[in-house]
């Protein structure tokens, strides 16, 4: 099991950051911020964060209850309630950004421009501020004023066209990619623009938008159309290019495949006593395997069929033949190496005496970052962050 370490020991201890986000994308990214190591107040208005009334499912423990949604993506802030529709919440605000090293925030381009928070206004005034914003479709363009959401990006960016199974519907990944990764990218942009402060002393403004960052999810699916003109469409969990690779099923349950090179294909012909494959010349170049994707998938059908999930992974493990179980998310977290390396960790929280959250999804020098803190009660910290500034808690109606 990875140890954990405290913020000190982390590389972006001593690093502030002014959180303005809300929902996925920007808490997906200030908590990683927050995991490794950095100080991130998390601003809300009044009535919190959206994903504070996403459920069910909620946690309910003595007078506490907590969307499951807000926990995920929240764990390591400290939570300030401001109302930026009066002028003593956006002075606060200020007060905050000000001290702070990073700001992030995923409005709609325009609103935070609108409360005398914009880039410009802020930058001159603090040059050393990094600004990142995250948005649906950017900050120009025709489309520069939608609201963006996951499903929306994932529609537009095409994922949804060559997602899912040939002759269904379209279908949406089951969890929200554009927002995860859309959130990671925003986090390689800050740390880069730390780095580049470190040599310039200035800050910058990092952009995103969920539109962007699906179009380069897409990866070698969106390189088909640009190099080749080729519209790719849904293949289940076939891979275009690769057999055999994806969802296989065995004699009780499914495991998935990755026959990577024709090295692999013998030695997985081998481990499952598949003689009738190891004799086909046709099938002994992942090229003849692709030509023949159905003929060998219905074969592979039959021949795995005769054994156990247990036992087709125990032959292949044996053999060095990349596969694995598919799991639900009860068999995810009862796996023995999930288990063993910590990756559910129980943190105290306010109300609910303790939740439990993932980790850290890394390390550094084989010691994992400690969750400090688990996500924030709405305004938990309110009275004490703007104490730190030497301001009074403002009246809502201010």
């Amino acid at each position: 099991m990875s140890a954990q370490t405290p913020s000190s020991g982390l590389p972006l201890a001593g690093v502030r950051v002014a959180d303005f986000t809300r929902v996925l994308t920007g808490p997906f990214c200030t908590m990683l911020l927050a995991d490794l190591g950095a100080e991130v107040i998390k601003i809300e208005p009044p009535g919190g964060d959206d994903t504070r009334a996403w459920g069910p499912p909620f946690q309910e423990s003595g007078e506490g209850r907590e969307s499951s949604y807000f926990l995920s993506v929240n764990r390591g802030k400290r939570s300030v309630v401001l109302d930026l529709k009066t002028g003593a919440g956006v002075r606060a605000a200020r007060a905050i950004v000000g001290e702070a090293d990073l700001l992030v925030e995923n409005f709609r381009p325009g609103t935070l421009e609108r409360l005398g928070l914009s880039w410009e206004t802020l930058h001159a005034e603090f040059p050393r501020l990094i600004y990142g914003a995250i948005s649906g479709f950017g900050q120009s363009g025709p489309y520069r004023d939608r609201a963006g959401y996951d499903v929306i990006a994932q529609g537009m960016g095409g994922l949804m066209s060559y997602n899912g199974e040939e002759g269904r519907p379209p279908v949406r990944v089951g969890v929200a990619v554009a927002d995860v990764f859309a959130g990671s990218l925003i986090t390689q942009a800050l740390l880069a623009a730390l780095y580049a402060r470190e040599k310039t002393g200035r800050g910058q403004r990092v952009d995103v938008n969920l539109l962007e960052a699906v179009i380069a999810l897409g990866s070698s699916q969106v390189s088909r159309y640009l190099a080749a003109g080729e519209v790719p469409g849904p293949m289940g969990n076939d891979h275009r290019s690769i057999v055999p690779y994806g969802t296989y099923l065995c004699g009780d349950g499914f495991i998935n495949l990755a026959v990577g090179n024709d090295s692999l294909w013998r030695r997985f012909y081998t481990a499952l006593e598949l003689p009738g494959l190891a004799a086909d010349p046709g099938l002994a170049t992942n090229e003849g395997r692709v030509e023949r994707r159905e003929e060998l998938n219905a074969l592979l059908l039959t021949g795995m069929g005769r054994f156990t999930r247990l036992e087709v992974m125990r032959r292949l493990g044996a053999a060095g033949v990349p596969c694995g179980p598919v799991y639900d998310m009860k068999e995810v977290f009862e796996d023995e190496h999930v288990r063993a390396e910590g990756v559910a960790v129980s943190v105290p929280h306010a109300s609910l005496g303790t939740t439990v959250v993932t980790a850290a999804p890394w390390s550094f020098g084989g010691v994992r970052p400690a969750a400090r803190r688990g996500p924030p009660v709405l305004g938990e910290h309110t009275a004490e962050v703007l104490r730190e500034l030497g301001l009074e808690e403002p009246s809502q109606n201010a």
